[in-house]
């Protein structure tokens, strides 16, 4: 495959670029650790609906910022490499996380949760944009 902005086997410093949101996404991922760690009871249900909701830390600017984190990391390689088979895989794991998942979690939290995911839901974005969702 092409890597696009790449020259003798090196990335363009655009390419670089990408390395920025590789640190960026690694160091939301290991900030929500670190949150989910100090926050989680000792005895933990298992589950597809968590036992308590987070709201604090990189969930004060996005609902999600675990797929955040991920979906920043698919794009930041696409970057790196230049490479349209990541950009596509990126495109196509978004709308998965967009159009199936994140509709079906945000059911099973509002069961779980009740009024205060509502609350939590309409003041804070899906993902750092506001939307209706």
């Amino acid at each position: 495959m092409p890597r696009y902005g790449w020259a003798e086997g090196s990335p363009g410093i655009w390419n670089r670029l990408g390395l920025i949101v590789v640190a960026l996404a690694a160091a939301v991922l290991i900030w929500i650790l670190a949150l989910s760690i100090t926050q989680t009871p000792e005895r933990v249900k298992l589950g597809l609906t968590p036992p308590y909701l987070m709201m604090r830390g990189p969930y004060r600017f996005t609902r999600n910022p675990m797929y955040v984190a991920e979906l920043g990391l698919w794009l930041a390689w696409a970057i790196f490499f230049g490479s349209l088979p990541v950009l596509i895989g990126f495109l196509v794991l978004w709308c998965i996380v967009t159009i199936i998942i994140l509709p079906r979690e945000e059911r099973s939290l509002e069961a779980a949760f009740g009024q205060t995911y509502l609350q939590y839901k309409s003041s804070v974005p899906r993902w750092f944009w506001k939307t209706n969702n």
